[in-house]
């Protein structure tokens, strides 16, 4: 017997500060941004639960989601932003014109190289996929929502598409993007994966 899973996966959208490496930082949605998450789930429906990482850039849209179409809501703190250290906060220009040959070495090979004081792949990797297995034992054959960040959506893509993580950063994930994977179950085997929409406008 076949039991089917529906992951949905939603960046937030543009943020106050501009375009800033903000990782863990705590960061509001600009009004940009609540108008970029509002229009893409506008078309979208059906969930079980609304998955969230308590920064406020997703965990403010999750709430009002939540509360508008009366979902159960969770935070899971192990959803937050890949840690980029020293480049925290600090514009993407800047951090290109002092760490170019770094930043590039960084988005080609992630797990050997990670951001100056900042958190390594494999630890992300781990930090990400652990509560993400405990969600796929709880709500197998069910609808969930996660609203998240762009890292960590490239990290469930490259795991559940069984991709090297070489393709880490040619996944176009802009603010806002929706994407919808079904994890299909069978006793005795893993989940196999099928990527079934993805789209977002605005900035990688």
């Amino acid at each position: 017997m076949t039991t089917v899973t529906t992951i949905d996966l939603l960046r937030h959208g543009a943020c106050e500060g501009g375009e800033i490496f903000r990782g863990s930082s705590d960061v509001a949605l600009s009004a940009e941004g609540w108008r970029q998450m509002r229009a893409a789930l506008e078309p979208e429906s059906g969930w079980d639960l609304v998955l969230s990482s308590p920064l406020q850039r997703c965990a403010r849209f999750a709430e009002e989601l939540a509360q508008n179409r009366q979902l159960a809501l969770r935070q899971e703190p192990r959803l937050k932003e890949i840690h980029f250290g020293d480049w925290e906060n600090r514009t993407h220009v800047e951090v290109q014109r002092e760490h170019g040959d770094w930043l590039r070495q960084f988005w080609r090979d992630p797990f050997s190289i990670s951001p100056p004081n900042g958190e390594s792949m494999a630890a992300f990797r781990d930090r990400v996929m652990t509560p993400m297995r405990e969600l796929l034992n709880e709500y197998q054959g069910r609808h969930v929502l996660v609203v998240t960040h762009g890292a960590v959506i490239r990290v469930l893509l490259c795991e559940w598409l069984q991709m090297s993580y070489n393709a880490f950063s040619n996944f176009a994930v802009p603010y806002a993007a929706f994407s919808r994977l079904k994890l299909y179950h069978q006793e005795g085997r893993e989940p196999w994966v099928q990527l079934c929409l993805h789209r977002g406008e605005g900035v990688i």
